[in-house]
């Protein structure tokens, strides 16, 4: 071999390595080598098939040339599924930081933030080689319809000489960021050839764009033009439009009272977001209940939307998140696991309803979108809005700290006032003439005088079915779920005995299971057998329902369609009915039983009270008439109860925090939950103490400044089949409770007498 002394060899390439997070229940990512052939495809965020054991895994690439440790040849990487990496990096260090903080595996949660992986991709590789790309594989079409979208040419410069139409285009254009050729036939008369014009003179450029057919998209929409905002509306406006054109990161906290206008100051501010060309996100808190919201950003800002929800394909939830990964489409709504929505230069993110206890996610990955939204928008150097007329204490204390910027809208526009509100105490007002005394007097009265009036009422009752449970006379044995300790509940319309829980179902028996005497006798009142006796009470006026076991996908929104259309006069509900519907003709609102929420095992029980009355209460009075609201209780006296009748937020706000920070709760304490459940009640008992020992040996707890509190049974038992056990982790500060929580997640990985075990960082359900 002949060796130029001049032209000295270049050295060997340096072996590179990967760390990859399989979707596995572990808590640390895998090394692996990466070839030099793969090298320029892969990236941060990037998805690889990696061999694992005896087997061929997807993962995602968390860190680049790591170092292997030591005497470990780590195997090479199979082959690259996508030619882009599936995360960028900023939304990447998000994803790793939530494992961390939630304690949770950093491959579950990619996993939970990702579009599955579609199994054939997997089957497709071979064992010496790889697929290119999963997204090419055949599968079934997704709908999509092309458009023409117009937008506008930065910084052009306009002639003096502009026709009417064309000036009337640009205005728009400024005002929405971008409109469809479609949406321009509303506005304008052969809006082509006005686009046309535009385009020859550099204004404005047209792209077509693949639009993915979706329920949400199924009716058209009708342009609007933004309203005149009031005084308060606009300060918020100039303040989020500032903070937006400061492009620092901020976090504003917009409590504004029912039917204020919210919605109004979260468009103009996602506008203000698209006119830079930056990316906007808008959670809320069920999908499925908010068409009308829907609704309103398509006529703002057209059908280039992607609208996330669980009725989407697996293949349409990938053309989805494609199209926001591309940047194709900006703007993103969906629930809380749109959180993870991979949107392009992201400018916004709004949360609406933030105070919903369902932006917390209860199984798997337990993470709080609230929270994480205020995370990725410091991140992403965005404005982050979380907006309510009930705000969570723990934003209101925040805010009151001057970590939030608090914006007001504390009134709702025009002459529109709050309704009054009402109290009636059950102990002492007799039944009306329905004869079941939860419909009292009072309310009866009401209820005749809205009918008479040509108006609709709302009537809110947070329990479904017929009757919430049955009960023997002989015996006094409560029906119950034979997997859970819980009555059953009485659905009379399917002819089912249901738990609400496992879903568990049977027909509805005449004798009692305990002493098998014929005497079942049904308790308590649910939304089904409410309905029912206004049907027959008020007949003929027109009832309806709107529950779990009513409404599903389009049908929610068919009922409330029907309510506007004047096609109901009665509504019946359960917290459905609360979700910042507009519903103009209602103006009686009545509270069948404000304080079953009281009686949850719950630190939260009066926040959540007070929150559920608020919000059904705004449902009242927000067209032309004036509202009432009757308020039915057994504990009229309750602060509250009171402070919701006077809807006073201020007030309840500072009583529940002075009695928070006496017991070292939320927002001045920090809580970890500990579930542990087994099949067996007394294996699963004993691993609960297992744990809790192991937590009290830790010297933070021996300390005292981390409490361990428990375990004792859960509230709910028995769920499911299994016995379920509880202990919790408090303290002031988070890093010593975060220690001790690490502890404890460590005996669990060793295992704990079989029983099964899940930590809950900044749990909201107690149950």
């Amino acid at each position: 071999m002949t060796i130029d002394l001049f032209e000295p060899a270049e050295p060997a390439a340096a072996q590179r390595y990967v760390d990859v997070a399989l979707p596995l229940p572990v808590r640390r990512a895998f090394t692996y080598a990466l070839p030099s052939e793969l090298a320029s495809r892969v990236a941060l965020g990037s998805r690889v098939a990696v061999p694992f054991s005896s087997r061929k895994l997807p993962g995602i690439v968390t860190r680049i040339d790591t170092t292997p440790a030591e005497g470990v040849s780590p195997r090479p990487i199979a082959g690259v599924l996508e030619d882009e990496p599936l995360f960028d990096p900023e939304l990447l260090a998000l994803l790793v930081e939530a494992a961390d903080y939630y304690l949770h595996p950093i491959g579950e949660v990619l996993r939970a933030a990702a579009p599955a992986l579609r199994a054939e991709a997997v089957r497709a590789l071979r064992a010496s080689g790889f697929l290119e790309s999963a997204t090419e594989l055949p599968g079934a079409r997704v709908a999509t319809r092309s458009v023409l979208v117009v937008r506008l040419v930065p910084d052009a410069e306009r002639p003096a000489r502009l026709g009417p139409r064309q000036r009337q285009l640009l205005a728009l254009l400024e005002s929405r960021g971008e409109v469809t050729l479609e949406e321009l036939a509303d506005h304008l008369k052969e809006p082509r050839a006005i686009v046309r014009s535009l385009e020859q003179k550099g204004l404005v450029h047209t792209e077509s764009r693949e639009i993915t057919a979706d329920p949400f998209f199924r009716d058209p929409v009708a342009s609007d033009a933004p309203p005149e905002p009031t005084s308060a509306q606009r300060a918020a406006i100039d303040a989020l439009v500032g903070a937006l054109r400061a492009s620092q990161p901020a976090t504003f906290l917009l409590h504004g009272v029912t039917g204020s206008g919210k919605t109004e100051v979260y468009l103009r501010a996602i506008a203000e977001a698209r006119a830079q060309r930056k990316g906007a996100l808008l959670l809320v808190p069920e999908i499925a209940l908010t068409p009308q919201l829907v609704g309103r950003f398509r006529a703002r800002f057209g059908d280039s939307i992607a609208v996330l929800h669980s009725a989407l394909t697996e293949k349409e939830r990938a053309v989805a998140w494609r199209a926001l990964r591309s940047g194709a489409v900006t703007l993103a709504i969906g629930a809380r696991s749109a959180i993870f929505a991979p949107v392009r230069d992201l400018g916004i993110i709004v949360v609406d309803e933030e105070h919903d206890p369902s932006y917390k996610q209860e199984e798997g990955f337990r993470y709080q979108a609230r929270d994480l939204a205020i995370l990725r928008a410091h991140r992403a150097g965005a404005v982050c809005v979380l907006g309510s007329a009930t705000p969570s204490l723990e934003s209101w204390s925040l805010a009151r700290e001057g970590r939030h910027r608090l914006l007001t809208l504390d009134a709702r526009p025009g002459a529109r006032a709050l309704p009054p509100v009402e109290i009636v105490d059950l102990a002492r007002h007799a039944k009306g003439p329905s004869g079941d005394r939860r419909i009292s007097a009072p309310l009866h009265r009401a209820i005749e005088q809205t009918l008479a009036a040509g108006d609709q009422a709302v009537l809110f009752l947070n329990r479904r079915g017929f009757s919430p449970s049955l009960r023997c006379e002989a015996c006094g044995e409560l029906e119950t779920c034979p997997a859970c300790s819980v009555p059953l509940t009485e659905h009379r319309r399917a002819g089912l005995v249901r738990c609400h829980y496992c879903d568990y179902a049977a027909p509805i028996g005449t004798t009692c299971r305990a002493c098998g005497q014929p005497a079942l006798e049904p308790l308590g009142l649910g939304t089904e057998k409410l309905e029912e006796v206004l049907a027959h009470t008020f007949a003929p006026a027109r009832v309806a329902r709107l529950d779990r076991d009513t409404a599903t996908g389009a049908s929610i929104e068919d009922v409330l369609d029907r309510v506007r259309r004047r096609e109901i006069d009665l509504l019946v509900g359960t917290q459905m009915v609360t979700k910042g519907h507009d519903l103009p003709g209602v103006t009686l609102v009545g509270v069948i039983l404000a304080d079953q929420s009281l009686a949850f095992p719950d630190f939260r029980a009066a926040e959540r009270t007070f929150q559920l009355l608020t919000q059904v209460a705004g449902r009242a009075g927000r067209g032309e008439r004036p509202g009432r609201v009757i308020v039915q209780t057994y504990q009229p006296h309750h602060f509250a109860i009171r402070a919701a009748a006077k809807h006073d937020f201020l007030g309840f706000a500072e009583s529940e925090l002075e009695d928070r920070r006496e017991l070292g709760y939320s927002p001045y304490g920090r809580l970890v939950a500990v579930r542990i459940d087994h099949g067996d009640p007394d294996r699963a008992r004993a691993a609960a103490e297992l744990i809790v020992a192991h937590a009290r040996a830790h010297e933070l707890s021996k300390s005292g400044r981390v409490e361990v509190l428990g375990p004792a049974p859960a509230p709910i038992e028995r769920l499911r089949g299994r016995w379920r056990f509880r202990l919790m982790l408090r303290a002031r500060e988070r890093p010593p409770l975060r220690r001790v929580a690490q502890s404890v997640i460590a005996r669990i990985d060793e295992g704990v007498l079989g029983a099964r075990a899940s930590v809950d960082v900044d749990p909201v359900s107690m149950l």
